[in-house]
């Protein structure tokens, strides 16, 4: 008789970010499997007190923070991104220039303040106000970029959350003398190679929304989409027949993948985890 792990058991184990390999593991019986248990379970709690000891004494930063100034100092410091900061509420008509309309999909993961305020799904719509705004009165190409909290009512897995941090860049240039598609891929790499996170895969897919896109892909994880305009949402914004090009990351998913982690919300906004390491043990 082979046996595995009890529901409860697994959980626990879960929980103390377990691999797949151990979660999945086949003993002869249930002695057998129990000593292992709560072997597994020590090193476990063992492992998760080290790692949080380390965070508190020497390394202070926990690695959301760390992905989001390693990015933040390659854009500014290496590719001359300015860093803007914008409304976390915003109105349903951004919603709707961005096509988001009653009968979308997302208009239903909204977090509604009111009938006509909502915390952001997103930071494109700022960023297009943002994009337009400075090209007026500049008359120069734009290059800006965001880091901050977005909101969605989303399913709960292990790639998703409420609450996420987003970072969008936007470049707004006249020209593009190796295409856009190539100014992409640069970005995409260039945020990659800063963060830390190789092994990646860049892929050229299709979207409803925005036409041919880039997306970053790591152990079939989706770290980020890239598009580029013009685009037919641009007129809504007050921009016409101007090339841009624009990227945006999921820092807990690249901070998600850069630790190891089975699953997001051990390097998310929490007071059950810090840094992946859970507190209530």
């Amino acid at each position: 008789m082979s046996v595995t792990f009890t529901p409860t058991q697994k959980q626990r184990l879960s929980e103390l970010n377990a691999k797949d390999k151990t979660l999945n593991k086949i003993f002869n019986d249930n002695v057998a499997r129990d000593k292992y248990y709560r072997e597994e379970e020590a090193r476990l709690i063992g492992r998760n007190k080290e790692d949080l000891r380390d965070l508190l004494q020497n390394r202070r930063l926990p690695l959301l923070s760390v992905v989001e100034k390693r990015i933040t100092e390659w854009l500014t410091e290496e590719m001359e991104f300015t860093q803007v900061n914008t409304p976390i509420i915003i109105p349903k008509t951004m919603l709707e220039k961005m096509g988001i309309t009653w009968d979308h999909p997302l208009r239903q993961q909204i977090f509604w303040v009111d009938k006509n305020k909502c915390l952001r799904p997103m930071l494109a719509p700022n960023l297009y106000e943002m994009m337009k705004s400075i090209h007026r009165i500049t008359r120069q190409p734009v290059r800006i970029f965001e880091i901050g909290p977005c909101f969605r009512k989303e399913s709960q897995g292990a790639q998703h959350l409420n609450e996420f941090t987003m970072l969008n860049l936007v470049e707004f240039a006249e020209e593009y003398s190796e295409g856009q598609m190539n100014r992409l891929k640069e970005l995409a790499s260039g945020a990659m190679s800063a963060a830390g996170v190789s092994g990646y895969d860049l892929e050229i897919t299709t979207s409803e929304v925005y036409g041919e896109t880039l997306d970053v892909v790591k152990d079939q994880v989706e770290l980020g989409s890239g598009a580029y305009g013009p685009h037919p949402l641009d007129s809504e914004w007050g921009i016409f027949d101007t090339p841009w090009v624009g990227i945006g990351f999921g820092i807990e998913r690249i901070a998600m993948v850069l630790g190891g982690y089975s699953g997001i919300k051990r390097v998310g906004r929490s007071i059950t985890f810090l840094d992946g390491c859970r507190l209530n043990i």
